[in-house]
């Protein structure tokens, strides 16, 4: 091969290992903690998965810490157990009573704690789903934030606390969070299209309807006979032409 094309090609495979590094790089910025939940109507109940990648290159996650809201706070929370890693429900005081669905709520779980054992730390390239249930959901319209700390095993904690402000750039670490919807027997009684209806023909229209029909049946009636008197007529003046 001519020293040439060997350059050539050289060029060409560092510009795609470059491309490619630039690539994942831009990939694993990106990344970030984030919330989904199944079914966000107001007035239930909800799993909410957060999705948990390891953005070190060189530590791996071993700690979550999701804060729930203590202004419209859950009056229901349980975890999803998760091989290799222990949950913990911290529950607090509440600033002050709050009605949830018909009852006051003075104390409330503020937050979920996950902690992994060492085979199941979230390592390079990794990431873990974590599943809550919660209710009961707080209006339609509302915006459920949920920061979420993130620790790593050499000491860094990033913190998935910055808001996120429609018409705006994304901020580097935003919060988790979702917006609740109608509530779904508010959903189930909202009208539908109404099926297309064929109007009954009036009064009117169904008698002059039935008259037209009358009349043509009577005078098919008349041509008919008509016919037969004409046919009886010839066959007559056939017979008496033969007899003469």
């Amino acid at each position: 091969m001519k020293t040439s094309s060997r350059r050539t090609l050289k060029t060409a495979c560092a510009a795609t290992m470059a491309a490619g590094l630039l690539a994942f790089g831009v990939s694993a910025a990106s990344a970030h903690v984030n919330v989904n939940p199944d079914d966000p109507a107001a007035g239930g109940y909800t799993h909410l998965t957060f999705n948990v990648p390891n953005e070190s290159p060189t530590a791996k996650t071993n700690k979550l810490e999701v804060s729930l809201p203590t202004d419209t706070p859950f009056n229901s929370v349980s975890v999803k157990p998760v091989e290799g890693w222990t949950a913990e429900l911290v529950t607090t005081t509440l600033p002050k009573p709050v009605t949830v669905g018909g009852a006051t709520v003075t104390k409330a779980v503020s937050s979920v704690v996950w902690t992994a054992d060492a085979a199941h730390q979230i390592g390079q390239n990794e990431y873990q789903a974590f599943s809550i249930s919660v209710g009961v959901l707080p209006d339609a319209g509302t915006t459920v934030t949920l920061p979420a700390t993130q620790s790593y095993t050499d000491g860094t904690v990033v913190k998935w606390d910055e808001k996120t402000v429609e018409g705006q750039p994304e901020p580097e670490h935003p919060a988790p969070s979702f917006v609740t919807t109608a509530s779904d027997a508010a959903a189930s009684a909202a009208p539908t299209s109404s099926p297309s209806v064929t109007p009954a023909p009036s009064a009117a229209a169904s008698t002059t309807s039935s008259d037209a029909g009358s009349t043509a049946g009577w005078f098919g009636l008349a041509v008919g006979l008509i016919g037969l008197a004409a046919g009886v007529t010839a066959l007559v003046r056939t017979r008496s032409t033969k007899a003469k």
